[in-house]
């Protein structure tokens, strides 16, 4: 999810699913901008919505299975490897961590609070633990974002940072890590974050290739034909990357590591494999990719209220899907408009300086010229006037 833009893509502030300003107006997409990544962050998003949307319908309707399965692959984790490649340059200085604090620590209590909101009118009544460090649905993202970009400069500083990631990830599935934090996906997709952090400009000129876009094409049918027998026999489980393998019917250790791999390489191939087919010049959705924050954070209200209503008792079999699925497509495209994000920026793009130390730049920038330089001149004084006595 990409909060809106301002900087370009390699300022590294900026989220893949959520680009961010920080602190600051919106603005226009700035033109320096890669094309191709907010393309790619507009189709993985809307994949995002149309997953979420056609979740009830698995396990009733053998296409929805298959495509909800073919969904999650690979879209989490090709936006957590363009979130890494955009956060390259981030050093962890105190304005970069102020800015993450409001972008994503921020939001993240807002929309917290918005769904545990709507889960208690659900219930009747407020649920045994309000622990904001219990992330809600979608919000594991964001926890996991912010994670891992105070991580950066550990990864940076490393030899080989995508290895050690792996083995990480690997080790890490084998233990009870809970909920707290999302501990258990914020470890198991880290390899997808580090692996965009080790990818430079030049790596992407690679997928231009005319026979690499050929093979994609057949990695994407092929993933797609497949995922009708393993929405029959295998468990969701393996698609959220949040459960430790401990749990599962089989072994912890050869067949569950195994198959925890071969996700792994398979989410990366497809990952490659829809950049590759993303265009690289500018279209009529690379400017609304730069608002993907606005959809990651609004789509996740809007469908948890959908699915307190009638739709899906009405919306069955394939006129039911289809109808889900063009209006998970009406979502996505209207929480990208200019009239919505004015609405919701206050939620997801909030200004709440006064969160921040009273020293801090973001917050200095709202003290009135003129009483700055005065309180100044009032310290330059008594300490001219202590030195001379």
């Amino acid at each position: 999810m990409t909060s809106p833009p301002s900087r370009q893509h390699g300022a590294g502030t900026a989220a893949a699913a959520p680009a961010t300003r920080g602190a600051g107006s919106e603005t226009a997409p700035a033109t320096g901008r890669d094309a191709r990544l907010d393309n790619a962050k507009f189709v993985l998003v809307a994949l995002v919505v149309v997953g979420h949307a056609v979740e009830p319908f698995v396990g009733e309707y053998t296409p929805a299975g298959a495509l909800y399965y073919w969904i999650y692959f690979f879209h989490m984790p090709a936006f957590i490897l363009i979130s890494g490649y955009l956060s390259r340059n981030f050093d962890a200085s105190s304005n970069r961590v102020e800015k993450l604090v409001l972008s994503l620590a921020v939001p993240y209590l807002i929309f917290w609070t918005a769904h545990q909101t709507i889960y208690a009118v659900e219930r009747g009544g407020l649920p045994e633990s309000l622990s904001v460090l219990k992330p809600t649905w979608t919000l594991w993202f964001l926890v996991a974002l912010f994670l891992w970009r105070l991580s950066v400069p550990v990864w940076q500083r490393l030899r080989w940072p995508v290895g050690i990631a792996v083995v990480i990830s690997v080790f890490a599935a084998t233990a009870d890590l809970g909920t707290t934090l999302s501990l258990g996906r914020v470890l198991s997709f880290l390899p997808f974050f580090v692996l965009g952090l080790s990818l430079r400009r030049e790596h992407f000129a690679f997928l231009d290739r005319w026979w690499v876009r050929i093979v994609s094409v057949a990695v994407l049918a092929v993933t797609a034909v497949l995922a009708v027998p393993i929405s029959d026999h295998l468990s969701r489980d393996w698609l959220f990357w949040r459960e430790s393998l401990t749990d599962r019917d089989i072994d912890p250790l050869l067949p569950s590591m195994g198959l925890r791999l071969a996700f792994m390489g398979l989410a990366l191939l497809m990952s490659v494999s829809v950049l590759a087919l993303t265009p690289r010049r500018r279209t009529w959705v690379t400017k609304l990719g730069a608002y993907s924050l606005y959809v990651y954070l609004g789509h996740s209200v809007v469908l948890l209220l959908l699915k307190d209503s009638a739709w899906y008792d009405v919306m069955t079999g394939p006129v039911g899907m289809t109808a889900t699925v063009a209006l998970a497509l009406v979502v996505t495209l209207a929480l990208c408009t200019p009239w919505l994000r004015v609405g919701l920026r206050w939620a997801v793009e909030p200004q709440l300086t006064w969160f921040l130390n009273e020293d801090s730049p973001l917050r200095g920038n709202r003290r009135p010229v003129g009483a700055l330089a005065r309180r100044t001149r009032r310290r330059g004084t008594k300490e001219t006037g202590a030195g001379t006595r």
